[in-house]
C-alpha cells in the first residue's frame, strides 16, 4: 500500500470504500465467520429511543467532539462491515484504506448505581416491551438517560483500541463502531442491558416487589390501574368488594319499596366451581408439581386453576418463557413454587 504526508495511508474514495467492504465481507462470510454489518438507511444513523440516547450520549461529551464526525461519515457509508455487542465489549471490524479491527471496552453499572435506577423506576415500568420500545413516562426516561447516572456510559468507562497507525485518542474507525452500536439499538435495545451488565426484567420485577398501595401512590392519577390490572401486573389476586343483596321481603320489611323488575330480584348465587370442590380436591389442587424446568402448556396450568392474566403476569416478570410453539412456555425453577402459592391463596380466600 502507498503512504503518504508522513506515513499516513492515501484518501480512499467512497465509492473505492464501499466496494472494497463488500469484497471483504463477501470473503469472511466464506471463512464461515458471521458477520453483522451496519446498515444505515438514510441520513439518520438512529432512529428509536435507545439508538438517539446513545448517539447523544456520545455527542455530549467533549472528548469525543473532535472525532464523532468522521465517525458517521464512515458508518453512513456501510463501512462497519461487523459489529458485535457482548457483556461489556463491542468488537467492529471497520474499512478504511484498508480492514481495521476495533475493540471496545465498555464498564459494567455500578451495582449502587444500578439499585438507585431500579428505586427511581419502581412502579413506572410495566411491561419489557414497554420499556424496550422506549414507550415509558418522561420520568423514567430522565432516569435512564440522565448524564453521568444513568444507564449510558460517560468516557472514562470506555477504553478503545484500533489496529489503524492513527495516534489519536480516538480515531475515526472507533468513532464509527460506537455510532453503530447506537444504529444497532434500533433493533436490538436489549443489548444496551447486555453491554452494561444489567437485567432489564429487574426493572420489571421491581414493580411487582412494591406494596399494591406504594405502587399506585407511585403512579400518575392517570396511570393508576383497575382492580383487575392491579391482580395481572403484581401476580395477586385482590378481592373485589361484596355488595349485599336485599331481597323483596326483606326491603318491605325494612319498609322499602320493592321494585317490581323480576330482574332486581336476585337469585342466590350458587357457589362457584372451587367452592363447590370437596376439600379433599382442593388440597389435591394446591400441592405443587414436582419442581421442573421443562415445557408446559398454557391448557395444563389452565387445567390447574391458573387464569389467563396470571400466565400473562408471569410471563412479564420472567416466571414463565416464552417458546416457539404456541401456547406452549417453559417452567423455570420460581414456576411451581408461584402456582402452589398462587392456589393456597385461593384456597384460603375461599375457605374464609
Amino acid at each position: 500500500m502507498s503512504y503518504f504526508y508522513g506515513g499516513w495511508p492515501r484518501y480512499v474514495p467512497v465509492a473505492e470504500r464501499k466496494e472494497q467492504a463488500r469484497r471483504k465481507l463477501e470473503a469472511l462470510k466464506k471463512k464461515g465467520r458471521n458477520c453483522q454489518p451496519v446498515a444505515i438507511d438514510g441520513r439518520a444513523i438512529a432512529r428509536t429511543f435507545w439508538g438517539k440516547k446513545w448517539c447523544g450520549n456520545l455527542e455530549a461529551y467533549s472528548d469525543y467532539a473532535n472525532r464523532l464526525p468522521r465517525g458517521r461519515t464512515y458508518v453512513r457509508n456501510g463501512s462497519v462491515i461487523d459489529l458485535q455487542i457482548t457483556a461489556g465489549k463491542i468488537n467492529a471490524l471497520v474499512t478504511g484504506s484498508e480492514v481495521y479491527e476495533v475493540s471496545i471496552s465498555v464498564r459494567g453499572l455500578e451495582k449502587n448505581l444500578w439499585k438507585s435506577i431500579l428505586a427511581e423506576c419502581a412502579g413506572k415500568v410495566a411491561s419489557l416491551v414497554e420499556l424496550l420500545q422506549g414507550r415509558f413516562s418522561s420520568a423514567v426516561m430522565d432516569v435512564v438517560a440522565r448524564h453521568g447516572s444513568g444507564l449510558f456510559p460517560i468516557p472514562q468507562h470506555i477504553d478503545f483500541r484500533c489496529s489503524c497507525p492513527d495516534s489519536a485518542s480516538m480515531c475515526k474507525h472507533v468513532a464509527a463502531a460506537l455510532y453503530g452500536v447506537g444504529a444497532r439499538f434500533d433493533s436490538q435495545p436489549e443489548l444496551l442491558f447486555l453491554l452494561r451488565h444489567v437485567d432489564p426484567q429487574e426493572l420489571i420485577r421491581q414493580a411487582g416487589s412494591m406494596p399494591v398501595t406504594d405502587a399506585q401512590t407511585a403512579l400518575a392519577p392517570h396511570q393508576q390501574l383497575d382492580t383487575p390490572d392491579l391482580s395481572a401486573l403484581f401476580g395477586i389476586d385482590l378481592e373485589e368488594p361484596q355488595v349485599a343483596v336485599i331481597s323483596s321481603s326483606a326491603a318491605a320489611k325494612a319498609g322499602a319499596v320493592a321494585p317490581k323488575r323480576s330482574s332486581d330480584v336476585k337469585a342466590a348465587k350458587p357457589k362457584s366451581a372451587s367452592q363447590a370442590r370437596p376439600a379433599s380436591a382442593k388440597k389435591k389442587a394446591a400441592t405443587p408439581h414436582p419442581n421442573r424446568t421443562g415445557n408446559i402448556a398454557a391448557s395444563e396450568l389452565i387445567a390447574r386453576g391458573i387464569p389467563r392474566h396470571m400466565l400473562q403476569s408471569w410471563l412479564v416478570s420472567g416466571i414463565l418463557l416464552r417458546t416457539e410453539a404456541r401456547g406452549v412456555y417453559r417452567a423455570t425453577r420460581q414456576t411451581e413454587g408461584r402456582i402452589a402459592d398462587y392456589l393456597n391463596r385461593r384456597q384460603a380466600a375461599g375457605s374464609r
